[in-house]
Protein backbone atom coordinates (compact mmCIF):
# COMPACT_ATOMS: atom_id res chain seq x y z
CA UNK A 1 0.00 0.00 0.00
CA UNK A 2 2.74 2.03 1.16
CA UNK A 3 4.65 1.21 -2.88
CA UNK A 4 3.10 4.37 -4.57
CA UNK A 5 3.83 6.61 -1.69
CA UNK A 6 7.53 5.50 -1.97
CA UNK A 7 7.90 5.65 -5.55
CA UNK A 8 7.20 9.95 -4.87
CA UNK A 9 9.19 12.40 -4.69
CA UNK A 10 8.70 14.76 -1.85
CA UNK A 11 8.16 17.58 -4.55
CA UNK A 12 5.49 15.69 -6.08
CA UNK A 13 3.67 14.77 -2.54
CA UNK A 14 0.16 15.55 -1.47
CA UNK A 15 -0.33 17.03 1.86
CA UNK A 16 -2.03 14.16 2.85
CA UNK A 17 0.88 11.58 1.58
CA UNK A 18 3.57 13.82 3.43
CA UNK A 19 1.55 13.46 6.63
CA UNK A 20 1.22 9.26 6.70
CA UNK A 21 4.36 8.93 5.43
CA UNK A 22 5.96 11.05 8.30
CA UNK A 23 3.91 9.14 10.83
CA UNK A 24 5.08 5.95 8.76
CA UNK A 25 8.65 6.77 9.85
CA UNK A 26 8.28 8.02 13.26
CA UNK A 27 6.63 4.44 13.63
CA UNK A 28 8.82 2.44 12.19
CA UNK A 29 11.95 4.60 14.14
CA UNK A 30 10.12 3.32 17.18
CA UNK A 31 9.90 -0.03 16.49
CA UNK A 32 13.24 -0.31 15.81
CA UNK A 33 14.19 1.40 19.38
CA UNK A 34 12.29 -0.89 21.31
CA UNK A 35 13.44 -4.02 19.61
CA UNK A 36 16.55 -2.96 21.19
CA UNK A 37 17.74 -5.72 23.88
CA UNK A 38 18.18 -2.11 26.10
CA UNK A 39 14.49 -1.44 25.71
CA UNK A 40 12.40 -4.29 27.17
CA UNK A 41 13.15 -6.83 30.27
CA UNK A 42 12.87 -9.23 27.55
CA UNK A 43 16.33 -11.73 26.83
CA UNK A 44 16.91 -10.79 23.38
CA UNK A 45 14.60 -8.40 22.59
CA UNK A 46 11.04 -7.56 21.81
CA UNK A 47 10.07 -8.82 18.89
CA UNK A 48 9.26 -6.81 15.31
CA UNK A 49 5.75 -7.40 15.75
CA UNK A 50 5.10 -6.43 19.06
CA UNK A 51 7.73 -4.14 18.83
CA UNK A 52 5.68 -2.61 15.54
CA UNK A 53 2.05 -2.90 17.37
CA UNK A 54 3.34 -1.13 20.56
CA UNK A 55 5.05 1.89 18.82
CA UNK A 56 2.15 2.64 16.55
CA UNK A 57 -0.39 2.35 19.67
CA UNK A 58 2.50 5.12 20.96
CA UNK A 59 2.73 7.08 17.70
CA UNK A 60 -1.21 7.11 17.21
CA UNK A 61 -1.90 7.82 21.13
CA UNK A 62 -4.01 4.92 21.11
CA UNK A 63 -2.89 2.85 24.77
CA UNK A 64 -3.52 -0.64 23.12
CA UNK A 65 -0.91 -3.17 24.73
CA UNK A 66 0.17 -6.38 23.94
CA UNK A 67 2.77 -6.51 26.71
CA UNK A 68 2.47 -4.92 29.99
CA UNK A 69 4.14 -1.48 29.89
CA UNK A 70 5.51 -1.21 33.14
CA UNK A 71 7.11 -4.77 33.37
CA UNK A 72 8.09 -5.34 30.26
CA UNK A 73 10.38 -2.38 29.47
CA UNK A 74 12.93 -0.65 31.42
CA UNK A 75 12.97 3.23 31.83
CA UNK A 76 14.42 3.57 28.51
CA UNK A 77 11.76 1.84 27.03
CA UNK A 78 9.37 3.58 28.82
CA UNK A 79 10.97 6.43 27.70
CA UNK A 80 10.92 5.96 23.83
CA UNK A 81 7.73 5.28 24.27
CA UNK A 82 6.54 8.39 26.13
CA UNK A 83 8.43 10.39 23.43
CA UNK A 84 6.65 8.90 20.93
CA UNK A 85 3.55 9.58 22.57
CA UNK A 86 4.27 13.23 22.55
CA UNK A 87 5.12 13.52 19.23
CA UNK A 88 1.88 11.35 17.80
CA UNK A 89 -0.05 13.66 20.23
CA UNK A 90 1.34 17.16 19.09
CA UNK A 91 1.73 16.08 15.55
CA UNK A 92 4.82 15.47 13.59
CA UNK A 93 4.50 19.17 12.08
CA UNK A 94 4.42 20.49 15.23
CA UNK A 95 7.76 18.60 16.55
CA UNK A 96 9.60 19.70 13.43
CA UNK A 97 8.30 23.39 13.32
CA UNK A 98 9.61 22.76 16.94
CA UNK A 99 12.95 21.55 15.84
CA UNK A 100 12.82 24.74 13.20
CA UNK A 101 12.29 27.41 15.71
CA UNK A 102 15.09 25.58 17.35
CA UNK A 103 17.71 26.27 14.94
CA UNK A 104 16.15 29.51 13.29
CA UNK A 105 14.89 27.61 10.07
CA UNK A 106 12.09 29.34 8.31
CA UNK A 107 8.70 27.67 7.62
CA UNK A 108 7.93 27.35 4.49
CA UNK A 109 4.93 27.42 2.24
CA UNK A 110 4.90 23.85 1.66
CA UNK A 111 5.15 23.26 5.54
CA UNK A 112 2.46 25.43 6.16
CA UNK A 113 -0.28 23.48 4.16
CA UNK A 114 1.46 20.42 5.78
CA UNK A 115 0.86 21.94 9.15
CA UNK A 116 -3.19 23.26 8.40
CA UNK A 117 -3.91 19.56 7.36
CA UNK A 118 -1.91 18.03 10.18
CA UNK A 119 -3.75 20.35 12.87
CA UNK A 120 -6.91 19.90 10.51
CA UNK A 121 -7.22 24.34 10.52
CA UNK A 122 -9.50 26.39 8.01
CA UNK A 123 -6.63 29.07 7.09
CA UNK A 124 -3.33 28.85 6.28
CA UNK A 125 -2.60 32.11 8.13
CA UNK A 126 -1.42 32.17 11.89
CA UNK A 127 -0.45 28.85 11.40
CA UNK A 128 3.08 29.37 12.92
CA UNK A 129 1.78 31.20 16.04
CA UNK A 130 -0.91 28.51 16.51
CA UNK A 131 2.15 26.14 16.94
CA UNK A 132 4.20 28.38 19.39
CA UNK A 133 0.32 28.26 21.27
CA UNK A 134 0.43 24.57 20.59
CA UNK A 135 3.72 23.93 22.26
CA UNK A 136 3.38 26.95 25.13
CA UNK A 137 -0.27 24.96 25.94
CA UNK A 138 1.19 21.62 26.24
CA UNK A 139 3.75 22.11 28.59
CA UNK A 140 1.87 24.25 31.13
CA UNK A 141 -0.95 21.87 31.20
CA UNK A 142 1.07 18.76 31.03
CA UNK A 143 3.22 20.54 33.98
CA UNK A 144 0.39 21.33 35.90
CA UNK A 145 -1.14 18.14 36.08
CA UNK A 146 2.26 16.36 37.09
CA UNK A 147 2.99 18.13 39.64
CA UNK A 148 -0.59 17.51 41.47
CA UNK A 149 0.06 14.14 40.57
CA UNK A 150 3.86 14.11 41.85
CA UNK A 151 2.72 15.40 45.23
CA UNK A 152 -0.61 12.64 45.32
CA UNK A 153 1.86 9.89 44.55
CA UNK A 154 4.35 11.13 47.38
CA UNK A 155 2.46 9.10 49.46
CA UNK A 156 3.27 5.61 48.24
CA UNK A 157 6.67 6.34 45.86
CA UNK A 158 9.68 7.62 46.83
CA UNK A 159 10.53 11.28 45.65
CA UNK A 160 12.43 10.29 42.00
CA UNK A 161 9.46 7.23 41.46
CA UNK A 162 6.91 9.44 42.08
CA UNK A 163 7.61 12.23 39.98
CA UNK A 164 8.61 9.78 36.59
CA UNK A 165 5.30 8.06 36.98
CA UNK A 166 3.47 11.71 37.98
CA UNK A 167 5.45 12.65 33.92
CA UNK A 168 4.72 10.21 32.14
CA UNK A 169 1.05 9.80 33.31
CA UNK A 170 0.55 13.71 32.88
CA UNK A 171 2.07 13.07 29.26
CA UNK A 172 -0.20 10.17 28.60
CA UNK A 173 -3.19 11.97 29.52
CA UNK A 174 -2.87 15.27 28.17
CA UNK A 175 -2.17 13.21 24.63
CA UNK A 176 -5.00 10.86 25.24
CA UNK A 177 -3.08 7.90 25.22
CA UNK A 178 -3.73 5.75 28.09
CA UNK A 179 -0.48 3.92 28.44
CA UNK A 180 0.27 3.75 32.20
CA UNK A 181 3.07 2.50 34.36
CA UNK A 182 1.08 1.17 37.36
CA UNK A 183 -0.01 -2.36 35.24
CA UNK A 184 -3.79 -2.30 35.88
CA UNK A 185 -4.37 1.28 34.28
CA UNK A 186 -6.46 3.68 37.20
CA UNK A 187 -7.93 0.53 39.17
CA UNK A 188 -5.92 1.43 42.11
CA UNK A 189 -6.87 4.65 42.20
CA UNK A 190 -11.13 4.29 41.77
CA UNK A 191 -11.96 6.48 44.44
CA UNK A 192 -9.18 8.83 44.48
CA UNK A 193 -10.25 12.57 43.50
CA UNK A 194 -7.11 14.10 42.72
CA UNK A 195 -5.76 10.98 40.34
CA UNK A 196 -9.23 10.87 38.62
CA UNK A 197 -10.10 14.92 37.93
CA UNK A 198 -6.36 15.84 37.10
CA UNK A 199 -6.12 12.84 34.53
CA UNK A 200 -9.95 13.67 33.53
CA UNK A 201 -9.05 17.49 32.74
CA UNK A 202 -6.29 16.22 30.95
CA UNK A 203 -7.84 14.37 28.59
CA UNK A 204 -10.88 16.99 28.12
CA UNK A 205 -8.57 20.02 27.32
CA UNK A 206 -5.87 17.56 25.43
CA UNK A 207 -9.40 16.45 23.59
CA UNK A 208 -11.12 19.62 22.77
CA UNK A 209 -8.59 20.67 20.06
CA UNK A 210 -5.83 23.14 20.03
CA UNK A 211 -7.50 25.70 17.88
CA UNK A 212 -10.08 26.05 20.51
CA UNK A 213 -8.03 25.91 23.61
CA UNK A 214 -6.27 29.17 21.64
CA UNK A 215 -9.33 30.84 21.09
CA UNK A 216 -10.66 30.85 24.17
CA UNK A 217 -7.12 31.96 25.66
CA UNK A 218 -7.59 35.24 23.12
CA UNK A 219 -11.30 35.35 23.76
CA UNK A 220 -12.10 39.03 24.87
CA UNK A 221 -15.95 38.93 24.28
CA UNK A 222 -18.26 35.96 24.78
CA UNK A 223 -20.43 36.62 21.87
CA UNK A 224 -17.04 36.54 19.51
CA UNK A 225 -16.81 32.53 19.82
CA UNK A 226 -16.50 31.50 17.05
CA UNK A 227 -19.19 28.23 15.51
CA UNK A 228 -16.22 25.59 15.31
CA UNK A 229 -15.93 26.59 19.54
CA UNK A 230 -19.56 26.59 20.12
CA UNK A 231 -20.08 23.01 18.47
CA UNK A 232 -17.07 21.38 20.10
CA UNK A 233 -18.46 22.46 23.95
CA UNK A 234 -21.70 21.61 23.28
CA UNK A 235 -21.41 18.15 21.90
CA UNK A 236 -18.42 17.50 24.10
CA UNK A 237 -20.76 18.77 27.24
CA UNK A 238 -23.42 16.71 25.83
CA UNK A 239 -21.73 13.68 25.92
CA UNK A 240 -20.04 14.00 28.75
CA UNK A 241 -22.31 14.45 31.28
CA UNK A 242 -25.55 11.89 29.19
CA UNK A 243 -22.29 9.40 29.26
CA UNK A 244 -22.25 9.47 32.67
CA UNK A 245 -25.92 9.41 33.52
CA UNK A 246 -26.16 6.15 31.33
CA UNK A 247 -23.44 4.78 32.64
CA UNK A 248 -23.81 5.15 36.00
CA UNK A 249 -27.26 3.84 35.11
CA UNK A 250 -25.83 1.01 33.46
CA UNK A 251 -23.22 0.16 36.06
CA UNK A 252 -24.80 0.48 39.08
CA UNK A 253 -25.65 -3.04 40.76
CA UNK A 254 -22.86 -4.67 38.59
CA UNK A 255 -21.20 -6.14 41.35
CA UNK A 256 -17.99 -6.42 38.99
CA UNK A 257 -17.09 -3.09 38.38
CA UNK A 258 -19.38 -0.05 40.58
CA UNK A 259 -22.02 -2.48 42.29
CA UNK A 260 -20.47 -2.77 45.82
CA UNK A 261 -18.42 1.05 45.78
CA UNK A 262 -19.75 4.39 47.93
CA UNK A 263 -22.36 5.96 46.32
CA UNK A 264 -19.62 9.29 45.40
CA UNK A 265 -17.34 6.57 44.08
CA UNK A 266 -20.00 5.13 41.47
CA UNK A 267 -20.82 9.18 40.49
CA UNK A 268 -16.59 9.70 40.52
CA UNK A 269 -16.00 6.02 38.15
CA UNK A 270 -19.55 6.82 35.76
CA UNK A 271 -17.75 10.59 34.94
CA UNK A 272 -14.46 8.74 34.56
CA UNK A 273 -15.60 6.58 32.24
CA UNK A 274 -17.65 8.59 30.48
CA UNK A 275 -14.64 11.05 29.59
CA UNK A 276 -12.17 8.52 28.93
CA UNK A 277 -13.94 6.54 26.02
CA UNK A 278 -12.69 9.99 24.06
CA UNK A 279 -9.91 8.37 23.28
CA UNK A 280 -7.95 8.48 26.49
CA UNK A 281 -7.76 4.44 27.19
CA UNK A 282 -7.57 4.82 30.94
CA UNK A 283 -9.65 3.21 33.18
CA UNK A 284 -10.69 3.07 36.87
CA UNK A 285 -12.97 -0.36 36.88
CA UNK A 286 -12.21 -3.60 35.11
CA UNK A 287 -13.27 -2.96 31.22
CA UNK A 288 -13.48 -6.60 30.31
CA UNK A 289 -16.29 -7.06 33.71
CA UNK A 290 -18.82 -4.30 31.84
CA UNK A 291 -21.86 -5.22 31.48
CA UNK A 292 -22.76 -5.65 27.32
CA UNK A 293 -24.75 -2.67 27.20
CA UNK A 294 -22.23 -0.61 28.81
CA UNK A 295 -19.58 -1.66 25.96
CA UNK A 296 -21.98 -0.82 23.39
CA UNK A 297 -22.91 2.62 24.44
CA UNK A 298 -19.10 2.83 25.05
CA UNK A 299 -17.99 1.78 21.56
CA UNK A 300 -20.83 5.12 20.46
CA UNK A 301 -18.60 7.29 22.28
CA UNK A 302 -14.95 5.43 21.29
CA UNK A 303 -16.62 5.99 17.57
CA UNK A 304 -17.10 9.55 17.78
CA UNK A 305 -13.87 10.78 19.66
CA UNK A 306 -12.34 14.32 20.46
CA UNK A 307 -12.73 17.65 18.37
CA UNK A 308 -10.69 18.28 15.43
CA UNK A 309 -7.10 19.90 15.99
CA UNK A 310 -7.02 18.30 19.48
CA UNK A 311 -4.40 14.66 20.40
CA UNK A 312 -7.44 12.90 20.22
CA UNK A 313 -9.37 10.32 17.37
CA UNK A 314 -12.39 9.51 16.01
CA UNK A 315 -15.25 10.76 13.90
CA UNK A 316 -14.81 13.95 15.87
CA UNK A 317 -17.70 15.67 17.71
CA UNK A 318 -18.02 18.47 15.21
CA UNK A 319 -18.68 15.23 12.64
CA UNK A 320 -20.89 13.65 14.90
CA UNK A 321 -22.58 17.61 15.01
CA UNK A 322 -22.60 18.22 11.63
CA UNK A 323 -24.75 14.81 11.16
CA UNK A 324 -27.14 15.59 13.91
CA UNK A 325 -27.44 18.72 12.41
CA UNK A 326 -28.35 17.65 9.06
CA UNK A 327 -30.69 14.67 10.23
CA UNK A 328 -32.58 17.16 12.06
CA UNK A 329 -33.21 19.70 9.92
CA UNK A 330 -34.45 17.43 7.15
CA UNK A 331 -36.40 16.00 9.88
CA UNK A 332 -38.14 19.60 9.94
CA UNK A 333 -37.68 20.26 6.44
CA UNK A 334 -35.64 22.68 6.03
CA UNK A 335 -32.89 22.99 2.94
CA UNK A 336 -30.56 24.82 5.03
CA UNK A 337 -28.40 23.09 7.71
CA UNK A 338 -28.46 26.13 10.30
CA UNK A 339 -27.28 26.34 14.10
CA UNK A 340 -26.47 29.50 16.12
CA UNK A 341 -27.77 31.85 13.44
CA UNK A 342 -25.52 30.68 11.03
CA UNK A 343 -25.50 28.19 7.78
CA UNK A 344 -23.38 25.42 7.45
CA UNK A 345 -21.59 25.25 3.67
CA UNK A 346 -22.29 22.25 1.68
CA UNK A 347 -19.11 21.09 1.36
CA UNK A 348 -19.13 20.40 5.11
CA UNK A 349 -21.99 18.43 5.27
CA UNK A 350 -20.60 16.28 2.00
CA UNK A 351 -17.09 15.99 4.35
CA UNK A 352 -18.82 14.71 7.48
CA UNK A 353 -20.81 12.37 5.68
CA UNK A 354 -17.18 11.15 3.89
CA UNK A 355 -15.33 10.30 6.91
CA UNK A 356 -18.24 8.75 8.69
CA UNK A 357 -18.84 6.70 5.77
CA UNK A 358 -15.36 5.42 5.61
CA UNK A 359 -14.89 5.67 9.21
CA UNK A 360 -17.83 2.82 9.62
CA UNK A 361 -16.40 1.08 6.21
CA UNK A 362 -13.44 0.19 7.74
CA UNK A 363 -14.98 -0.68 11.55
CA UNK A 364 -16.98 -2.79 9.58
CA UNK A 365 -13.78 -4.48 6.87
CA UNK A 366 -11.88 -5.16 9.99
CA UNK A 367 -14.36 -6.39 12.38
CA UNK A 368 -15.43 -8.99 10.08
CA UNK A 369 -11.76 -9.86 9.36
CA UNK A 370 -11.08 -10.21 12.76
CA UNK A 371 -13.96 -12.76 13.63
CA UNK A 372 -12.66 -15.08 11.24
CA UNK A 373 -8.89 -14.89 12.76
CA UNK A 374 -9.64 -14.82 16.63
CA UNK A 375 -11.17 -16.41 19.38
CA UNK A 376 -13.43 -13.83 20.95
CA UNK A 377 -17.01 -12.61 21.19
CA UNK A 378 -18.15 -10.51 18.50
CA UNK A 379 -19.18 -7.64 21.12
CA UNK A 380 -15.38 -7.88 22.43
CA UNK A 381 -13.84 -7.84 18.60
CA UNK A 382 -16.04 -4.86 17.53
CA UNK A 383 -15.16 -3.44 20.94
CA UNK A 384 -11.19 -3.52 20.15
CA UNK A 385 -11.68 -2.21 16.72
CA UNK A 386 -13.66 0.64 17.35
CA UNK A 387 -10.92 1.62 20.52
CA UNK A 388 -8.40 1.22 17.82
CA UNK A 389 -9.98 3.07 15.28
CA UNK A 390 -10.55 5.80 17.87
CA UNK A 391 -7.14 5.41 19.05
CA UNK A 392 -8.73 4.85 22.35
CA UNK A 393 -6.80 2.32 23.54
CA UNK A 394 -9.55 0.43 26.20
CA UNK A 395 -9.92 -2.87 25.60
CA UNK A 396 -11.84 -5.85 27.22
CA UNK A 397 -8.47 -8.17 27.52
CA UNK A 398 -8.35 -9.32 23.66
CA UNK A 399 -5.47 -7.42 22.71
CA UNK A 400 -2.69 -9.64 24.04
CA UNK A 401 -4.17 -12.49 23.03
CA UNK A 402 -4.59 -11.28 18.87
CA UNK A 403 -3.04 -13.51 16.22
CA UNK A 404 -0.59 -12.09 13.71
CA UNK A 405 -3.05 -11.44 11.29
CA UNK A 406 -4.99 -9.85 14.18
CA UNK A 407 -2.27 -7.72 15.77
CA UNK A 408 -1.35 -6.52 11.55
CA UNK A 409 -4.86 -5.41 11.41
CA UNK A 410 -5.29 -3.09 14.74
CA UNK A 411 -1.75 -1.86 13.89
CA UNK A 412 -3.54 -0.89 10.60
CA UNK A 413 -6.57 0.32 12.06
CA UNK A 414 -5.05 2.89 14.63
CA UNK A 415 -2.74 4.05 11.82
CA UNK A 416 -6.08 5.41 10.05
CA UNK A 417 -7.39 6.32 12.96
CA UNK A 418 -4.79 8.61 13.87
CA UNK A 419 -3.84 10.37 10.19
CA UNK A 420 -7.23 10.57 10.21
CA UNK A 421 -9.93 8.33 7.50
CA UNK A 422 -10.68 10.94 4.90
CA UNK A 423 -6.25 12.18 4.68
CA UNK A 424 -5.93 8.08 4.83
CA UNK A 425 -7.85 8.00 2.11
CA UNK A 426 -6.92 10.99 0.34
CA UNK A 427 -2.96 9.93 0.49
CA UNK A 428 -3.28 6.81 -1.95
CA UNK A 429 -6.04 8.34 -4.24
CA UNK A 430 -5.74 9.52 -7.41
CA UNK A 431 -4.95 13.57 -7.76
CA UNK A 432 -8.37 15.19 -8.38
CA UNK A 433 -9.90 15.78 -11.78
CA UNK A 434 -11.49 19.01 -12.47
CA UNK A 435 -13.96 18.33 -15.38
CA UNK A 436 -14.83 21.36 -17.63
CA UNK A 437 -18.09 20.22 -18.22
CA UNK A 438 -21.05 18.90 -16.71
CA UNK A 439 -23.59 15.81 -16.78
CA UNK A 440 -27.17 16.82 -16.86
CA UNK A 441 -29.11 16.22 -13.68
CA UNK A 442 -31.38 13.25 -12.88
CA UNK A 443 -33.67 11.98 -9.68
CA UNK A 444 -32.66 8.76 -8.01
CA UNK A 445 -35.44 7.67 -5.52
CA UNK A 446 -34.39 6.71 -1.61
CA UNK A 447 -35.40 6.00 1.65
Amino acid sequence: MFKKILNLNIEDMSTAQILVSGYFVIIITGTMLLMLPSATTQAGGMSFLNALFTSTSATCVTGLIVVNTASAFTVFGQLVIMILIQIGGLGIMTMSTLVAFIIGKKITLKERLIIQEDLNQFKISGLVRLIRYVIGFTLIFEGIGALIMFFRLLVDYEPMRALYLAVFHAVSAFNNAGFDLFGNSLESFTGDIAINFVVMSLIIIGGIGFGVITEIFNLKKFKHISLQTKIVFLISGFLIVFGMIVIFGFEFTNPETMGNLKFGDKMLSSLFLSVTPRTAGFNTVPTGSLRNSTLFFIIILMFIGASPGSTGGGIKTTTFGVMILTLWNLMIGKKDIEIFNRQLEKDIIFKAIAITMISAGLVVFVTIILTITEQATFLDILFETVSAFGTVGLSTGVTPNLSEIGRTLIIFTMFAGRVGPLTFAVAFAEKERKGIYHYPTEDVMVG
